[in-house]
């Protein structure tokens, strides 16, 4: 069993920065992979980045490609997700979550989420 917290979530105006973090504990390995996706009121929940547990092989969705970077600390148990240029459309809950196989874009591979913390951006 992985067990994921987020934290680092607010308000934030337009054009700011924000770090949200993830921290996970339980039973990992090497092969798993952490991702970021958001949901907004009304709407499904949306990839956002990934990047392997050890650090390597990010990616990214085109809406945050150069705003946002996912960084990944082993040893500490913690994902990172540096948000910059912050924009309204990015409003949205964002939640962490883990998975080892499959399409790495489709939430319905990752079984390991965590509760999600709030973003809001004014403008």
């Amino acid at each position: 069993q992985v067990k994921l917290v987020e934290s680092g979530g607010g308000l934030v105006q337009a054009g700011g920065s924000m770090r949200l973090l993830c921290t996970f504990s339980g039973r990992t390995s090497t092969d798993y992979r952490m991702g970021w996706f958001r949901q907004a009121p009304g709407k499904e929940r949306e990839y956002v980045a990934t990047i392997n547990l050890i650090g390597t092989s990010p990616y990214y969705a085109n809406s945050v490609k150069g705003r946002f970077t996912i960084s990944s600390d082993s040893a500490k148990r913690t994902v990172y997700l540096q948000m910059n240029n912050l924009q309204s459309d990015d409003s949205a809950v964002y939640f962490c979550g883990a998975m080892q196989d499959g399409d790495i874009f489709n939430r319905a591979n990752y079984p390991y989420w965590g509760q999600g913390t709030q973003v809001t951006v004014s403008s």
